[in-house]
This record gives structure tokens, sequence and C-alpha cells, in this order.
């Protein structure tokens, strides 16, 4: 295993076990997103794989105090069907059941914080409405948010030419595919050649995005470790 893994499914259970027994892990991420229609320029992965990029960057930076659980990958896309073609959804109960038996396993191997971390739209206003009962119920700090509520407004200004955060599949989440992984963004698309914020997105504006979220969204994990991190994110 790698000195600094943070993955649970590269662990063995006695890896991840001594993580937790020693106390270095107390905060499990469980990253959320969706498999959906991102126009015609980025794959429709693109919502899980940056959450799950952003939680793996943030584990590492607060390592050891961190482990980044598998991916719940689809979500609440409803409002995509009607693009064809591959939009995955789930209905609300059924994703806030994974995401509530996810949890419950997290806190019965002892780990005493979860961060539902998410990196879709479609699944906030649903998980916002239930995360207080997740809490009471697992008496346990159970924190629900999306990675880009940790984008300071000053970097999003510095950063984007269009100042809209997140979008969908616009500059934010282009300029973060084309840092992240620009293998899946598809350069010679007619999005990439029409569309102002797209077409605005750069790699280096990626990066600074990205440094800046997982700098704020460490520090919270930090909190969180210590059990002194707000519920709720007042902005930054």
């Amino acid at each position: 295993m790698d000195a600094k893994e943070v993955r649970l499914e590269r662990m063995t259970r006695v890896e991840a076990w001594e993580r937790i027994e020693s106390g270095g892990a107390c905060v499990a991420i469980i990253p959320t997103g969706s498999i959906e229609q991102h126009l015609e320029h980025l794959t429709m992965g693109h919502d899980i794989r940056s959450a799950t990029a952003v939680a793996e960057a943030v584990a590492r930076r607060v390592y050891p105090s961190a482990i980044v659980a598998e991916p719940l990958r689809a979500g609440i896309s409803e409002h995509h069907m009607a693009h064809r073609f591959g939009s995955v959804t789930l209905k609300p109960g059924t994703f806030h059941s994974v995401v509530w038996d996810a949890c419950d396993s997290f806190v019965r191997h002892g780990m005493e914080h979860v961060l539902i971390l998410n990196g879709h739209g479609g699944n906030v206003a649903p998980m916002r409405g239930v995360v207080n009962q997740f809490r009471r119920y697992f008496d346990a700090g159970i924190h629900f948010h999306s990675y880009w509520d940790f984008l300071p407004p000053e970097v999003a200004e510095e950063c984007l030419v269009t100042g809209s955060v997140p979008g969908h599949a616009q500059e934010f989440e282009t300029a973060m595919a084309l840092h992240m992984f620009p293998d899946t963004v598809r350069v010679h698309t007619q999005a990439l050649s029409t569309d102002e914020g797209v077409r605005a997105a750069t790699a280096a504006s990626g990066e600074g995005l990205l440094e800046a979220i997982v700098a704020a969204l460490a520090t919270h994990v930090e909190s969180m470790a210590r059990g002194d991190a707000p519920a709720e994110i007042d902005g930054l």
C-alpha cells in the first residue's frame, strides 16, 4: 500500500482498521455525484469524477485524518433525462437510502465524522432536506457540502471570466476538467467553439480553482476531526 493511501477500496481490512483504531483517521469522505449528460464536450461522469478528485486531494492534504469511501456514482438527475442519451437517475428516496447506508457503515466501524462531498447540483436540495435527520439518528458529525461551496468568491472572480459557479458544463466545470482530467474534454466540439463561457475555460484557471477549494475544504475537514466544524457554511 502507498504510504499515504487515502482510498478505502485500496486498503486491506487490517490497514483500514489500523488507521481508524489508532485515531489517525476519524473522518470518512463519501463522494457523491451523477452520471449524466454534460453537453457535447464533457463526459457523463464529470460530476462524480470531480467530487472524487477533490476528496482525494483533500484527504492527502490532511493525511492521516481522512479516508475516502467508494464514490456513490449515480445521483438525482431526472431533469436531464430529456437529453438523450446516457443519463442515469435515482429516485430521491433511493439516493437517500444509499447515502444513509454508507454513513451507517462508517459510523458502525468507529468513524466519528462523515463528510458527504457532493459534485452534482441535483443532489443538493434533497440532501439538505434530510442531513439534520442523519445527524440526529447517528449522533455523529454528518456533514453535506458540495465542493464548490468552499470556493472563495474572490478566487472565482479572479479565475473565471463569467463568474458562474458551478454552472452545468460551463466555464467552471470545463476549467476543472481541463486541469484535473483533460483526457475527458472533447476539444473539437461545437460547444467549445460557440459557447462564450466554455470557450473561456483554461487548465490554468482550473488549477487555481482546485487549489483554493482544496485548501478551504482541508481546513473544514481538520475542524471536523477536532469536532468543532460548523454544520453549515455561510460563504467564504
